[in-house]
C-alpha cells in the first residue's frame, strides 16, 4: 500500500499558477521554476468529472517520451492517485477512476493541428510555448470547448526568447528596457480581443466587447471574443525542493554563455546573441607555445567551394584545430580561412589531414555533411579521401547560434571568471579569428565559429578518444574517453 503523498503547488508563483482564474495562464520565465511539474499539477483539479478531459502538447514526441519528460514526470505524480491508469495507445493519457483523461501529444508543424479539427478539449497545456507557432496556439484555441461544465481554459510554460511570438505577447508583463519580468504585474490580469488576426489589449472585459461592436462585430457575438490572458513569472529560486535536492543545478546555470544565463537563470526576454556577448578576446588566454599535456586533437571543418572571383560574398573554407588538455582546458591550435574552388577545397582538406598528423599524431578531423542525397555523396567522397585518416562526418542540427553555444560557455567561464578556459595560440591568424568570433552572429562571415564549434562539439561528443602524448601526466599507458 502507497504511503499517504500531498500534491500541492509550492508556496509562490507556482500556486498562483494553479490558482489563476485567467482563460490563458503563462507560466515561466526562466529554468528550474517548477513548471512542468504545475502544469502537470493542474487537471487534477477535475479529476472526478467523468466529462473531463486535457490534452498537453509538446513540439516533438521525443520531448514526452524522453527520461524526465512529460510522460515520465507524469508518472510520478499520477500514479500516486488512487484508480490512475496509465494508457499507452492509442495515444499516451492517463485515465482516471471517473473516465477523467489527461493526454500527451506533440505538434511539430503547422498542418499537424488537421489532425485536431472537430476536437473538444476543456484544457489545452503547451508545455514551452515559444516552441509552438502563434498560428498553433490560436488554432488550438479554437478547439478549446467542452461540455463537461468545466469552462474551457489554456495553460502554458515557457522560458524566455526574445524572438518568439510569445515575447511580443506577453510584453506589457516585462520591462522592456531590461527585458525582466516586472513584478507588480507577475499575476495580473489583462484582457484580450483577436480581431481581423490583430490582438487588442485592454484593462476589462466590458472594453473588449465595446471595442468589438466598434469594429461592426454583433453584441452577442462580441460577448464571447474576450480572453482573459496573464503571464507569472519564476526563477529557480522558487523552486524550494529542486533547490534542496539538487543543489548543483543552479552552479549549471551560472555555468552557461552569458545569453543562456540570461534567458534560463534570470528570466530575461530581450537579450539574444550579438556581437561580443558570446566571444570576446579578452576572456581568453594568450600562449606563446602548444602546452605539452594535449589529450585530444580535432580539426572542425565548414566546407564551401567558391572562389575567390565569384560576385558578392564568396564564403570561405575554414579548419579550427582545437585541443583538449588533460588540466580540462582547450588550446585553439591552428585556424585556417581560404577562399578556394571545389577541387582546391578537397586537396586543402587532404594536405591539412596530413600535416596535423605528423604535427600532432591522432587528430579527429570533423566535417559537416549537408541533406538530402547530395550531402551523402559527399559525404562518401570525403570518406574515400581521407581513407587512413580518423574521420568523423555528422550532419549539423540547430542554427549556428545554438551550436557555437558550448564553446562560448568554455571561452567566457563561469559567471565569477575574468578569464574562460580556452588558449589561444599566438600565430598570424589571430587577427582574423578574433574579429570574426568577437562580431558573431551578426559577421557576414561565421565560417570560423562554425569549424570551431564543430571540432568542439566533437570533442566533447564522447565519440572518440586518444592516446596522451608522451611526457603527458596521464602516462603513456593511459587513455582519455569523454
Amino acid at each position: 500500500m502507497k504511503e499517504k503523498l500531498v500534491l500541492a503547488p509550492q508556496k509562490g508563483p507556482q500556486e498562483m499558477f494553479l490558482a489563476s482564474s485567467a482563460d490563458i495562464c503563462i507560466y515561466g520565465g526562466a529554468a528550474g521554476g517548477g513548471k512542468t511539474y504545475a502544469l502537470l499539477l493542474e487537471p487534477i483539479r477535475h479529476m472526478n468529472n467523468s466529462d473531463f478531459n486535457a490534452l498537453i502538447f509538446r513540439k516533438e514526441y521525443t520531448q514526452i517520451t524522453s527520461p524526465g519528460g512529460l510522460w515520465d514526470s507524469s508518472r510520478h505524480i499520477y500514479s500516486w492517485i488512487q484508480g490512475a491508469q496509465p494508457v499507452k495507445t492509442p495515444k499516451l493519457h492517463w485515465c482516471f477512476r471517473s473516465g477523467a483523461t489527461v493526454s500527451f501529444a506533440h505538434l511539430g508543424r503547422d498542418e499537424d493541428c488537421e489532425g485536431w479539427q472537430g476536437a473538444q478539449i476543456a484544457l489545452i497545456g503547451f508545455d514551452e510555448l515559444t516552441h509552438f507557432s502563434e498560428w498553433q496556439f490560436f488554432y488550438m484555441l479554437s478547439r478549446n470547448r467542452t461540455i463537461s461544465g468545466v469552462k474551457p481554459y489554456v495553460r502554458a510554460t515557457c522560458n524566455p526568447d526574445a524572438d518568439s511570438w510569445v515575447a511580443t505577447f506577453i510584453e506589457w508583463w516585462i520591462d522592456q528596457d531590461t527585458g525582466y519580468p516586472i513584478k507588480e504585474r507577475s499575476g495580473k490580469i489583462r484582457w484580450m480581443i483577436r480581431i481581423n488576426e490583430v490582438i487588442h489589449w485592454v484593462d476589462s472585459k466590458e472594453a473588449a466587447i465595446q471595442l468589438a461592436m466598434e469594429n461592426d462585430i454583433a453584441r452577442q457575438e462580441a460577448e464571447t471574443m474576450p480572453k482573459s490572458v496573464t503571464f507569472i513569472a519564476s526563477t529557480l529560486q522558487d523552486n524550494k525542493i529542486l533547490m534542496k535536492m539538487d543543489p548543483g543545478y543552479l552552479a549549471n546555470l551560472k555555468a552557461l554563455p552569458l545569453v543562456e544565463r540570461e534567458r534560463l537563470l534570470y528570466g530575461n526576454w530581450k537579450i539574444k546573441a550579438a556581437a561580443g556577448l558570446m566571444f570576446k578576446r579578452t576572456q581568453v588566454n594568450i600562449v606563446s607555445e602548444i602546452p605539452n599535456d594535449v589529450i585530444l586533437w580535432c580539426r572542425g571543418w565548414d566546407l564551401a567551394a567558391t572562389s575567390e572571383d565569384e560576385k558578392g560574398n564568396p564564403a570561405y573554407t575554414a579548419g579550427v584545430l582545437i585541443g583538449k588538455r588533460s588540466c580540462g582546458r582547450y588550446i585553439v591550435a591552428d585556424v585556417i580561412n581560404r577562399r578556394l574552388s571545389a577541387s582546391d577545397v578537397r586537396k586543402l582538406v587532404l594536405m591539412t589531414a596530413q600535416a596535423d598528423r605528423a604535427a600532432y599524431g591522432r587528430v579527429v578531423q570533423r566535417l559537416p555533411q549537408d541533406p538530402g542525397q547530395a550531402g551523402k555523396e559527399q559525404a562518401q567522397s570525403y570518406m574515400k579521401l581521407l581513407s587512413g585518416f580518423v574521420v568523423k562526418i555528422m550532419p549539423e542540427s540547430g542554427d549556428k547560434v545554438t551550436r557555437a553555444e558550448p564553446f562560448s560557455a568554455m571561452w567566457q567561464g563561469t559567471e565569477t571568471m575574468d578569464t574562460g578556459f580556452v588558449d589561444i595560440l599566438i600565430a598570424p591568424w589571430n587577427s582574423e579569428f578574433f574579429n570574426q568570433y568577437e562580431s558573431f552572429p551578426q559577421s557576414d562571415f561565421k565560417d570560423m565559429v562554425d569549424a570551431g564549434a564543430n571540432a568542439f562539439n566533437q570533442i566533447e561528443s564522447g565519440m572518440t578518444y586518444s592516446v596522451p602524448p608522451s611526457g603527458s601526466s596521464l602516462g603513456k599507458d593511459s587513455y582519455w574517453r569523454k
